[in-house]
């Protein structure tokens, strides 16, 4: 028997731990733009950061997932998405969303080549781990796979495993753009927590019926609409 060279097994024991997910997000003041006239522009930054607490901590919780990891220049972000256990990585390219997403993947492939890696958005404040863990285990079956949002026009998780690259394309009509880029689209059921991101204050009385976490409620509950 041959054996196993040492970068393989190192490989292949990352690839059997659980997902790093990578979450970009832009500084606050700048962030949720479209949700100022139902939130008021005083509180659209405060609930940009309550929608990440709450992915961020609902993805820590969830039993497929290793570690979050936060592609941000935000001191108020860093500082409030650290607490809950999310390494902070600086936006070190500054040149948007899919930079950001490929910088964080580069920083999580460097110490663990052959984990699977998923690029998760910030802004689902309803997302539920057992709902993320089934997502995600639907996606090992694939080298590259994504999730549409509720409209089924974007796209709220890119997942890649196998040492395959993300190659993300988000922003607007994302999920056409990774479906002609060959990853495999994940159509489980049930799975709403996790395809509802909130861009407009329809989307917010959404994931309101949906049931938020704690940050969301709380911050929500100011906003005159």
């Amino acid at each position: 028997m041959v054996p196993m060279h040492r970068d393989d097994t190192a490989a292949r024991t990352a690839a059997a731990r659980g997902w790093t997910l990578v979450v970009p997000l832009k500084p606050l003041a700048l962030a949720k733009s479209r949700l100022a006239p139902a939130a008021g522009s005083g509180l659209r930054s405060a609930l940009a950061l309550a929608f990440a607490q709450d992915t961020v901590a609902a993805a820590l919780a969830c039993a497929a997932v290793e570690g979050v990891v936060i592609v941000t220049d935000d001191p108020l972000a860093e500082a409030e998405l650290a607490a809950l256990g999310a390494r902070i990585v600086p936006d070190a390219p500054g040149a948007g969303l899919n930079a950001a997403l490929e910088h964080g993947e580069a920083v999580v492939r460097l110490e663990r080549p052959g984990a699977p890696v998923a690029a998760l958005n910030a802004d689902l404040p309803a997302l539920r781990p057992g709902e993320l863990a089934r997502v995600l285990e639907a996606a090992r079956a694939h080298r590259r796979a994504f999730l549409a949002d509720a409209a089924g026009v974007g796209t709220t998780l890119l997942a890649a495993s196998g040492g395959a690259a993300l190659a993300p394309a988000f922003g607007g009509a994302s999920r056409a753009r990774h479906l002609r880029s060959g990853a495999a689209e994940i159509t489980l059921p049930g799975v709403d927590s996790v395809r509802r991101d909130v861009d407009t204050g329809e989307d917010l009385a959404a994931a309101l019926a949906l049931g938020v976490g704690p940050h969301t409620l709380r911050t929500s509950a100011a906003s005159p609409a």
